[in-house]
């Protein structure tokens, strides 16, 4: 017997052709969007066509066998824009392997992901460094990043109490402001990760600033969201007393309006939030992927109405962005992706001993170990032909 809730529309600023259309469920988010200016949505529409040049320029490669892999990320462009740009310079964000356009919106370059796609590094950029915007490296093993992103969350909350002279941890305490929050993607398929789950425990336990950010593009590689959870996802979170939300995420300015009041939030301790966004995911799980094996043409054909490109050019359209403007940005976009292809190719190939590399911060026997090992086994086939 299942639980009658009727859950609020999800929040959405713009239809499908761009006009501004709030619905009722965004009206507490439209002081959000009052400072925003034309040439600031502009600035979202040249990243989302670069992350999109970007993206069909990898897949092609990856089919040329330039990448061993690719992930695409076409379709969600919407969400991470709004998402992206909803932070700010000090918070730290963690990604799946998916977030291209998080990544180039916060100073990592577009070559260093494709490094790692290619083989040619662990990470492919130092999370360290201040150019890269506090965005982590990218995480494949599923609901890893949001007990990396609680972790990174709840020593803010100890730093903020030892700079207050208190370092009592206790979760029976309100949440402790802080200068800065943690903002964790990961997709619909993760949800059902254990990681996942217990990040939320510890996060409302201890009322970590981190949102959570949901990107439910319908599919967990091939298995569809209503075979993984009978009832909207954002309603888990609210099992554990977490503030959430559902939002269409295909709207830019939905994802920027919730982000940027959850991650404030967090900052003023009221601690952890969590956003569903529904988006799609118009390519392949991966390049190794074939949705024509588990979704219909239709519903493909469906969402591509509610492109997340469309959405926004159309907007800016109505706001006076001639179309020789937004074609500009397409073409300087391109050219843009086109560079970046290039300098894939370029890239040198690595010696086997850098694997060992960077795996620990410090020395560890257990890797030289294995340096040693590989040594030897090269060496072992010194002086014989090949072809």
């Amino acid at each position: 017997m299942g639980i009658n809730i009727t859950d609020p529309e999800p929040i959405q600023f713009l239809d499908a052709d761009g006009a501004f259309a709030p619905n009722e469920s965004a009206a507490e988010y439209l002081s959000e969007i009052e400072d925003l200016t034309l040439e600031d949505i502009q600035g979202w529409y040249r990243s989302m066509a670069r992350s999109r040049a970007f993206d069909t320029e990898c897949t092609n490669l990856q089919r040329q066998g330039q990448l061993a892999l690719w992930a695409p990320n076409l379709g969600q462009e919407g969400c991470q824009a709004g998402f992206a740009y909803a932070t700010e310079p000090q918070d730290h964000l963690f990604p799946t392997y998916r977030e291209h356009l998080v990544a180039d919106v916060r100073g990592v370059p577009l070559l260093d992901l494709a490094a790692q796609f290619r083989g040619l590094s662990h990470g492919g950029w130092d999370v360290s460094d201040p150019k890269h915007g506090n965005f982590h490296l990218y995480t494949v093993v599923l609901g890893a990043q949001a007990q990396h992103a609680q972790g990174v969350a709840l020593s803010m909350v100890l730093d903020a109490k030892r700079t207050a002279g208190n370092t009592a941890l206790d979760p029976n305490e309100p949440g402790t402001p802080t200068d800065r929050a943690v903002m964790c993607f990961y997709g619909d398929g993760t949800t059902s990760q254990g990681e996942a789950n217990e990040a939320l425990v510890f996060a409302q336990s201890y009322q970590s600033p981190v949102v959570f950010v949901v990107q439910n593009n319908q599919y967990a590689i091939s298995v569809p969201v209503a075979r993984q959870s009978r009832t909207p996802i954002y309603r888990r979170a609210l099992g554990f007393g977490i503030p959430s939300v559902q939002i269409d995420g295909n709207d830019a300015l939905a994802a920027y309006a919730v982000g940027r009041k959850f991650m404030r939030d967090a900052r003023e301790g009221r601690g952890p939030g969590y956003i569903e966004a529904l988006t799609y995911r118009i390519g392949a799980h991966t390049t190794s992927d074939d949705p024509t094996r588990y979704r219909e043409n239709e519903e493909l054909e469906s969402w591509k109405l509610k492109d997340p490109l469309r959405r926004i050019a159309g907007y800016l359209r109505q706001r006076g962005v001639t179309d020789e403007t937004i074609t500009q940005i397409d073409e300087e976009a391109a050219a843009h992706a086109r560079t970046v292809r290039e300098e894939i190719l370029a890239l040198p190939a690595t010696q086997p001993d850098e694997m060992f590399a960077h795996v620990y911060a410090e020395p560890h026997p257990r890797i030289d170990e294995q340096r040693a090992w590989l040594a030897a086994y090269e060496a072992s086939f010194a002086g014989e032909e090949t072809s």
